[in-house]
């Protein structure tokens, strides 16, 4: 990891980082870093299993990891999660178990959808996590129904409406934003702009000075906030969910990360990003700037800092291990959970 004098430190002093995030700001930090150093030891681990071929497909997350715990953390139990690609993290910070999960990247008999799902496309059922899809955008207008219902029962909760700079350029982008704002609805759309959908640059996907303005177009107040300040993240999704709850009334965050990694195990960013890319993503790491801070603030102890990794490592091989240990479905299974019994009531 990068030094502190190579990243872009972040600006506060602890008296305005107690301002945003509460009195137990120390403990939300701490519980932060830890997500995030499980989160890019998990990535390390799965990417080196993908190029050993011990694992089909992996999208890593690097670079995001700031919106992705803030998200988990800023969030309520009774909300609902639609994610783009890279949100998985925020079903694991939301309690959903880290060894199912590498079940379903490993696509055994334990993982919940027996091998069905692409990896990296898990269901949490126990989360409110909604299967993802590799079509770009169509998790926003699911999302917006999902808010519809809740308004209509009048039940609590939000739908966290995920997705990248490049489902801006979809359809359902608009039609979701749309539909939103006419029916007020209580949905908070996320957009992590990484700045690159697969190949292509954000200049190249719109002329808008950011994505975030394209909300006004749509009666909705759109936001933009650095993505690799933990900080800020997390004050803008908290802050951003109560609004939304309270009205209900829709909002769009856009959120600036870089991306850090490929896009995918099947991706080569090298054959299209400049040259200077990597070193200017390092600089905002949210990780390292995180840690950086922490560490000048006397929160980031040789303790602290070594619990979090030991647990990091722990977890991670564990999980992986009892994956590697378990069997791949028969195809028999194929059928099953495809069909209800007879006199059975169907799940909802």
């Amino acid at each position: 990891m990068s030094g502190p004098a190579a990243i872009e430190p972040l600006p506060y002093t602890s008296a305005e980082v107690e301002a945003r995030l509460g009195r137990d700001w120390e403990a939300l930090l701490v519980r932060a870093y830890g997500w995030m150093t499980l989160a890019r030891t998990l990535d390390a681990r799965m990417q080196a299993l993908q190029r050993q071929g011990r694992v089909g497909f992996y999208g890593a997350a690097t670079g995001q990891e700031a919106v992705n715990v803030a998200a988990g953390l800023a969030s309520a139990p009774e909300d609902w999660v639609f994610p783009g690609l890279r949100e998985q993290l925020v079903a694991l910070v939301r309690g959903h178990p880290l060894p199912v999960y590498v079940h379903h990247l490993f696509a055994d008999d334990k993982d919940p959808a027996r091998g069905r799902n692409m990896p990296c496309h898990p269901t949490a059922r126990d989360v409110r996590y909604v299967s993802m899809s590799s079509v770009i955008g169509t998790q926003i207008s699911q999302a917006v129904g999902l808010a519809y219902a809740l308004k209509q029962k009048r039940a609590a909760g939000v739908a966290f409406g995920f997705f990248g700079d490049g489902a801006t350029s979809a359809n359902d982008f608009h039609a979701g934003l749309n539909f939103a704002a006419v029916l007020g609805v209580p949905v908070l759309f996320v957009c992590t702009n990484n700045q690159w959908a697969i190949s292509i640059p954000v200049t190249h996907q719109t002329a808008a000075a950011t994505l975030a303005g394209k909300a006004a177009a749509y009666g909705l107040p759109g936001t933009r906030v650095d993505g690799t300040d933990f900080v800020a993240a997390y004050a803008a999704l908290r802050d951003a969910r109560s609004r939304v709850r309270a009205g209900p009334a829709p909002e769009l965050l856009e959120f600036v990360t870089y991306r850090m990694t490929p896009h995918s195990s099947s991706d080569d960013p090298k054959r299209y990003q400049p040259g200077g890319w990597a070193s200017d993503a390092a600089r905002h790491d949210p990780v390292a700037r995180l840690e950086s801070w922490m560490a000048v603030e006397g929160l980031l102890t040789p303790a602290v800092r070594e619990e979090a990794t030991r647990t990091a490592e722990r977890s991670v091989r564990e999980a992986i291990e009892a994956a590697e240990a378990t069997p791949a479905p028969i195809p028999a299974s194929l059928t099953e959970d495809v069909y209800a019994a007879r006199g059975s009531t169907p799940r909802v």
